[in-house]
């Protein structure tokens, strides 16, 4: 019985420690290095989740069509420590994200920078992920 007992409370801390584990992913194994994506865009919103943050935006293409795009920042907690807040994507602002599209070609991508009209960037990134250039700062010019 004892046996049994430390066998099931062995098991179910596996399974604990496995869940948050699920739904992280690294940069390769979602988003193409290859294809790199630069979108001119409205915030719609904000998502300040666990374990990376999005933002939706409305892409309006040339035919005048507006193609809804979600866009994967870094963790809150490390934009936080850049000095990105709530406030800092405002739903309405216009922007440019430059960053890596979806493997499958979805209106997913994994950003990187965003550019403001004032011409104000914001890094996205999340460092230890893959992406490609991750090792660069805001601080960093072009």
């Amino acid at each position: 019985m004892r046996t049994t007992l430390i066998a099931l409370c062995a098991a179910l801390g596996l399974v604990a420690a496995a869940a948050p584990a699920r739904g992280h992913h690294s940069f390769a194994a979602e988003f193409d290095a290859t294809k790199p994506i630069k979108l001119r865009g409205t915030v719609v919103k904000m998502e300040w989740i666990n374990p990376h943050t999005w933002i939706h935006i409305e892409v309006r293409q040339p035919n005048g069509r507006v193609e809804a795009w979600a866009i994967e920042g870094g963790p809150p907690n490390a934009l936080f420590r850049r000095g990105v807040t709530r406030d800092s994507l405002p739903t309405g602002a216009d922007i440019v994200i430059e960053g890596f599209q979806a493997k499958d070609g979805s209106r997913k991508a994994n950003g990187r920078d965003v550019t403001f009209a004032d011409g104000r960037r914001l890094f996205l990134g999340s460092a230890g992920t893959g992406a490609p250039g991750e090792a660069r700062g805001p601080a960093e010019r072009r």
